[in-house]
Parts: structure tokens; sequence; C-alpha cells
């Protein structure tokens, strides 16, 4: 099983076409991830983030924009005074990619800094 902190270490990879993962593979991925859920018939994976304030949300929201820039990978956000729900997908593959999964494991830590 590839735990979150593998995720995190890892870089994405440019996506021009291709398949998107299985199920299976969705699920085991989706097991490293805490409070991330498949969305979208499965085509995608969200997770919602409280914060106390706009101040707290904004940068939360600038650091995943900043870090999502630098993998060429970029969610759909979600976003109100004090909640930002994350979404991933992979536009290219018509579901979910490992950049998905690396990216959600980076907000992860995002969040936790």
């Amino acid at each position: 099983m590839t735990t979150l902190q593998e995720l995190a270490s890892l870089e994405c990879e440019p996506r021009k076409g291709g398949t998107a993962l299985d199920s299976a593979r969705v699920g085991e991925l989706l097991a490293s991830l805490p409070g991330w859920t498949a969305a979208g018939d499965g085509k995608s994976i969200a997770k919602p983030f409280k914060f106390a304030n706009f101040y707290e949300t904004l940068g939360f929201v600038n650091a995943v924009g900043w870090m999502a820039n630098r993998q060429d990978h970029h969610p759909d956000l979600e976003v109100g005074y004090n909640r930002c729900v994350v979404h991933w997908s992979t536009h290219d593959v018509g579901g979910l990619s490992m950049n998905d999964f690396i990216c959600a494991a980076r907000v992860e830590a995002i969040s936790q800094a």
C-alpha cells in the first residue's frame, strides 16, 4: 500500500491522453488519503477543509494554488468564508490519474503545516 508520505514525495507527470486508473487502484490510493472521497461518478476525488476565518481560507487556497502550478496539475476549488472544497481529476484521461493522488497528498501536507 502506498503511504501518504510516499504519494506526497512523487512528482506529477504531464498527461496528454492515456487511461484513467481502475477502480481497484483508486480505492487503494484513497485509503492513503484521510477524508478524501470519490466524487463525480468516480471520476474525481474531493475533500472539504474548514478554517477559522477568510484569512486562513485564503492562505490555504494560495498555498494549494502555488503547489498546483508547480506540479502543472490544477484542482477545482469551491471557496467560502471559512471553507474550501478541493476537487482533483485529470481531464486528459477522463477520470483519475496518479497526479490527482499526488496532489491530494500534497494538499494534506499543506493543511497540516
